[in-house]
């Protein structure tokens, strides 16, 4: 029966990229003088396996590149030659086209551009043969090695069958013969081929270990039978918690030999071993007497891929499948609040044990609730690695000299949030290497050190994750950004405070920028950027001192499934405003409120005047009062901006579960989304940013 390969690929694919990031991360991490054997081995066998996974799969774009791209390792591990800054250079192109073949087969695109392929290609070739003159042309595909050896491979037990896939990759690796004999039961290959023996058999390795048989090397010290064959299990994901026992029908054994085959005796004596070879019963009884628990891998043995995570410790699952879960948890709670309120009436002396039930219910509900949720928390650590190699490479191109610190990698926020905050960072970094960094002849000027240094830091402050983008560099001009608020015709005034000169670079279009680069501008996006963040129910701070650095500090909430909000009254219907908008609360005096001509109310909250807005005539509801002075004003802040909410009465804060208003219903403008109380009614969750802009006119 042919076994359907394709059922690996995500396996495959996913393995492939942390193989490609771990590659990456170490690379960026390597001293160039001293370099850390410890870590060239581990970037030689993330390449190393990524090789033999993409052979397996018949992705031979990347085996290819890998092939040279491992040669090129291999030499400087083993000291042969001298690792030099050109080397890391091209090994992380090698490694972006990798990402690029990889992303072609994951998602079927076109695939990285023929030419910068084989240009990667010659250049790790030429590096490898210490040939350090330029590249003039691509060169043509990856040149085999010199010579072939004919191996002698005889597999004992074992179907055809069950060796299709290993067949066809050894097929396409040199000319291949096959033998049956005794009936399907012993199976004997030839293969001329150039890979070498190692290559060979750990390719064979690799594509056994997707079927999870057992596997034994043939001409091996019995006392080492278990080593060899249960060894290989050792980190495997998918082995067995007690290693396997070599008995009849249970995997198969293989002789492999690189002699030269002259006669068919020759080949009748290799197949023989697994016959009447001597010492075969004693291999067969160390076997069975192998520990429950499997062993090391033997010393020098290359861990193989892995065809599964880690049994016990970890599995994969689909982010729909924890959606799912997450939204029916939401259901629970909203089950469970409306519970509460239906008991809190009840007599507590006659339903003594419901009210303690129910009690009970409530703190199980939020314990299970803060569980799901924990399992889409993800450290921002999966974000911040990424900039290292940003920082490197824009450096690198702008000729400045720049130091990237990350603090609290391990602070955890929603995986939407982490899918959706990487190209705003991003845009930080690239605008603060770009325009806030300075280069090391002016920093050196200034009497700074001629390193800057880029800090990314993240934390956990109440219900928000804090992130903070900040660099040493020249910091803001304020007289630059007023000069260019006028001559863009935005009002404003000498006398404003440096905070609100600071904003005016969010505003579309702006920036100081003298030159424009294909790197970044300062204000150039950054309109984008603060949208965005306040898309993700965030907003940005910006803090900057000219001559000692900018920082922009970003606030999140942890998931967007949840939201602390308070809730506020309007006649018969119940709102939700987002806790992190509102200022405070309050309820004016008569004389505080007046109505400005063709602008309408305003009201005076200590000496600021700010539009007041009633939400009754926002949504035409008949509400309890219309005098602002006998309601509630709630003061919110977005963009800068502020407005105050006339509300009949605040009812209390509470944790909402967040639902989709336009998946449910359709888009209803000041509306961002909804949820449901604990009676069963439908509250409606405010869109701040759209109020304050409506309020504004």
């Amino acid at each position: 029966m042919t076994v359907d390969m394709s059922q690996f690929y995500e396996v495959f694919f996913e393995e492939a990229a942390e193989h490609l990031a771990s590659m990456e991360s170490l690379l960026l991490k390597l001293d160039i003088n001293a370099p850390d054997p410890d870590e060239l081995n581990a970037v030689f066998r993330a390449a190393h396996s990524i090789k033999g996974g993409s052979g397996t799969f018949g992705f031979t774009d990347m085996t290819g590149v890998t092939h040279i791209l491992e040669n090129l390792l291999d030499k400087i591990r083993k000291g042969e030659l001298a690792l030099r800054q050109e080397m890391i250079d091209v090994f992380l192109e090698a490694g972006d086209v990798l990402k690029g073949q990889l992303d072609a087969h994951r998602s079927g695109g076109a695939g990285v551009d023929e030419t910068t392929v084989a240009h990667v290609c010659a250049v790790l070739a030429q590096l490898a043969s210490e040939d350090t003159a330029p590249v003039a042309a691509p060169p043509p595909s990856v040149t085999p090695r010199q010579g072939r050896t004919r191996f002698h491979l005889a597999f004992k037990r074992v179907a055809k069958a069950k060796l299709e896939n290993l067949l066809r990759e050894l097929a396409g690796n040199g000319d291949l013969k096959v033998q049956e004999e005794s009936g399907n039961e012993n199976l004997s290959i030839m293969l001329d081929t150039s890979l070498s023996e190692t290559d060979l058999l750990e390719m064979i390795q690799y594509v056994v270990s997707l079927k999870q048989v057992v596997l034994a090397t043939g001409e091996i010290d019995p006392t080492e039978f278990a080593r060899e064959a249960f060894g290989f299990f050792e980190g495997n994901p998918g082995a067995p918690e007690e290693a396997p026992v070599a008995e009849e029908g249970d995997g198969f054994g293989l002789f492999i030999s690189p002699a030269e085959l002259k006669s068919q005796q020759e080949a009748d004596d290799g197949f023989g071993l697994f016959d009447d070879a001597p010492g075969m019963e004693q291999i067969k009884q160390v076997a069975a007497a192998a520990p429950s628990k499997p062993l090391a891998a033997a010393p020098g043995k290359t861990p193989m891929p892995t065809a599964t995570n880690a049994e016990g410790s970890s599995i994969r699952v689909s982010v729909e499948k924890v959606d799912q879960l997450i939204n029916l948890v939401g259901e629970l709670v909203i089950t469970q609040a409306m519970l509460a309120q239906t008991t809190a009436n009840v007599d507590p002396a006659l339903y003594e044990v419901l009210l303690n039930s129910v009690s009970q219910l409530e703190r199980n509900t939020r314990d299970l609730q803060e569980s799901v949720m924990s399992i889409r928390m993800m450290p921002i650590s999966f974000v911040f690695s990424r900039f290292p190699r940003v920082v490197r490479d824009v450096a690198t191109k702008l000729g400045k000299q720049v130091e990237l610190r990350t603090i609290g990698e391990g602070t955890e926020l929603d995986k939407g949030l982490i899918e959706k905050i990487a190209d705003p960072l991003t845009h930080l970094v690239r605008n603060s290497l770009d325009h806030g960094i300075e280069t090391p002849e002016k920093r050196i000027a200034a009497g700074k050190d001629p390193k800057g240094t880029l800090t990314l830091r993240a934390s956990h402050q109440g219900g928000n994750i804090v992130i903070e983008v900040s660099d040493d560099g020249g910091g803001l001009s304020r007289e630059r950004i007023l000069a260019k608020a006028k001559e863009k015709d935005i009002p404003v005034s000498d006398s404003i405070t440096d905070q609100e000169v600071w904003l005016l670079i969010f505003a579309p279009g702006f920036s100081t920028a003298e030159v424009v680069t294909d790197v970044s501008g300062r204000g150039v996006g950054m309109d984008v950027v603060k949208r965005n963040i306040e898309g993700m129910g965030g907003r940005v701070e910006l803090d900057s001192k000219t001559g000692v650095g900018t920082t922009v500090t970003i606030r999140l909430p942890l998931t967007l499934a949840i939201l602390d909000g308070m809730s506020v009254a309007v006649g018969d219907e119940i709102f939700i405003i987002p806790l992190n908008y509102i200022i405070e609360s309050l309820q004016p005096a008569e004389r505080d409120v007046k109505t400005v001509a063709s602008e309408g109310r305003v009201v005076n909250v200590r000496g600021e005047y700010l539009p007041l807005m009633a939400l009754h005539s926002l949504f035409n509801i008949k509400p309890k009062t219309r005098d602002p002075s006998k309601g509630i004003l709630v003061v919110i802040e977005s963009d800068g901006a502020k407005a105050a909410l006339l509300v009949d009465e605040l009812v209390g804060q509470h944790q909402v579960v967040i639902k989709s208003l336009e998946t449910n219903f359709r888009k209803v403008r000041g509306i961002s989304a909804a949820t449901i109380m604990g009676d069963g009614k439908v509250a409606l969750i405010l869109d701040m940013a759209a109020l304050v802009r409506m309020a504004r006119g």
